[in-house]
């Protein structure tokens, strides 16, 4: 029995689809803000904040692996109603909270292993949805472009561990952008195009970051701000990246001249 922690986005829907065409026997901990998987009979509703329901659910399916996947929107701490469990564990929450979102997860992770509870790598049974190393596009970077993305990849793995940064937008000149809180979309379509000048998407995790639970997502969304902006180059991790819609993505990258590489 596989343990799903559940929140937003594309990545739950295809993980529950590998499962569900592997018939894998699994239950989902809905953490998404508006209850996204109540139409599964295997899905359960429950407050962060419940944390004693929540185990008290996991031993009771007698599951030993659990996936965290999707975006988890982080609840409000001091709205969250909670369980004597909760109260018990909330206060380490709130303390990893001031470091960044990844420290949660990290936080939340500890406490499950506490209890005996497996955290797992949330590509275990979808490993198609990462790239091996190499270029996946007709167009492939020269030179110039590979001296550039040399540049980013050192700026971003010298970023924190625990804070929210996994993307940044280069050119041949500075760094335009640094993904922040609202994330990669918001970045992209806040760069201004200059035809003239062609950017960079680096996306990749940071040194210090838990693989298990949060690998850097890039999609067919991701493509087309990226064509809004301008992006020449669109730069992963091989292994270590999530790439959905990849055969429609690399489409209409190709159709508009932007190469895709895992390093």
């Amino acid at each position: 029995m596989i343990g799903l922690f559940l929140g937003e986005n594309q990545l739950p829907l295809e993980i529950l689809k590998s499962l569900k065409k592997k018939k894998l026997k699994y239950f989902i901990i809905d953490l998404s803000k508006n209850n996204k998987f109540k139409k599964d009979k295997n899905s359960y509703f429950i407050s962060i904040g419940k944390f004693g329901k929540i185990l008290d659910l996991i031993k009771s399916k007698n599951c030993k692996k659990i996936i965290f996947a999707g975006n988890i929107i982080k609840p409000r701490l001091s709205k969250l109603k909670l369980d004597f469990k909760g109260m018990y564990y909330m206060p380490r929450i709130i303390k990893a909270s001031k470091l960044g979102d990844a420290a949660i997860l990290k936080e939340l992770i500890k406490i499950l292993s506490e209890n005996k509870i497996k955290v797992i790598k949330l590509n275990t049974y979808n490993p198609e949805l990462t790239l091996k190393k190499g270029c996946f596009t007709k167009i492939r970077p020269n030179l110039s472009d590979l001296r550039i993305i040399k540049k980013g990849t050192q700026i971003l793995s010298g970023s924190k561990s625990l804070n929210h940064v996994q993307a940044l937008v280069i050119n041949n000149e500075k760094i335009l952008s640094f993904e922040k809180r609202k994330g990669t979309k918001h970045m992209l379509r806040s760069i201004k195009k200059k035809k003239s000048i062609k950017n960079y998407l680096l996306k990749i995790p940071k040194s210090k970051q838990d693989l298990r639970v949060d690998l850097p997502t890039i999609g067919f969304d991701t493509l087309k701000d990226c064509k809004r902006a301008n992006i020449k180059g669109i730069v992963m991790k091989a292994n270590q990246n999530i790439f959905l819609d990849r055969s429609k993505s690399l489409t209409y990258a190709n159709k508009y001249k932007m190469f895709v590489i895992a390093q």
